[in-house]
């Protein structure tokens, strides 16, 4: 009776390891090491946010250095923005001011700091500004018109530090210019009216708004197609664009 027992529960205790024992004794050479297990590890959200910063901050670099550098039209620009504006979609508004740092040190290493500035002001602060009122569901009406402004105040800030740098007001220049073609072609369509430097300011201040707004509308159709496909939606296009998209 003891050896049955003895028997039963030594046969009990093994034979779920079966034919691993057989595996190993068997078939494996003397030599034979076991791999090793290999580890699962957990990253903290904040390590996740600091690597995709980094990544992003060098795709906005990288997009900005082609342009400058090959001119490809404008479909890289529209671009510029949409970096920052993912980043803070995804980790919020610290991870897209550390991007848009890190973006801005990068090219003032590789293209020296007037570039960089140039970057983060308007497409650095444009992201920022974008990616907080998509996270928070603005309507279309209302971003569009801040990354307007923002682009506006882009457009001057250039004239401006450009100007500071060659030690010339580059917007008399370009107005003075302006104002002096005007009068010719007025000249030659025989209109007796003078245009007034103001009237061409005025009109130089219309144009960049409007070009801005167009700019912010193609930004704002192209991060609906991008992000959605990135699991990071943004607001919704009003109901008169759906129609003229054909979107659902």
């Amino acid at each position: 009776m003891t050896n049955s027992n003895h028997d039963f529960t030594e046969d009990d205790c093994n034979w779920i390891d079966e034919e691993s024992d057989h595996l190993t004794n068997d078939n494996y050479p003397e030599n034979y090491s076991p791999p090793p297990k290999l580890k699962s590890y957990k990253f903290k959200p904040a390590t996740i946010a600091l690597v995709e910063s980094a990544f992003l901050a060098s795709t906005a670099s990288l997009i900005w250095l082609i342009d400058y550098y090959f001119r490809l039209g404008p479909f890289l620009k529209m671009l510029f923005p949409l970096p920052i504006a993912l980043i803070y979609l995804r980790r919020g508004k610290r991870a897209s001011i550390i991007t848009t740092i890190v973006c801005g040190l990068l090219l003032g290493i590789l293209m020296g700091p007037p570039r960089s500035i140039v970057y983060i002001i308007p497409y650095g602060l444009m992201g920022i500004q974008l990616g907080a009122l998509w996270r928070n569901g603005a309507n279309w009406y209302l971003s569009i018109f801040m990354a307007s402004v923002i682009g506006c105040f882009g457009f001057f800030f250039r004239f401006w530090l450009f100007s500071i740098l060659l030690g010339e007001d580059l917007w008399v220049y370009v107005i003075s210019q302006i104002t002096n073609l005007a009068d010719w072609i007025f000249l030659k369509l025989g209109i007796l009216a003078e245009p007034t430097p103001i009237m061409i300011q005025a009109l130089v201040v219309i144009v960049v708004l409007t070009n801005n707004l167009i700019y912010s509308l193609t930004v704002h159709l192209i991060g609906l197609l991008m992000f959605d496909r990135l699991n990071n939606p943004i607001p919704r296009p009003p109901e008169w664009m759906k129609v003229i998209l054909d979107y659902e």
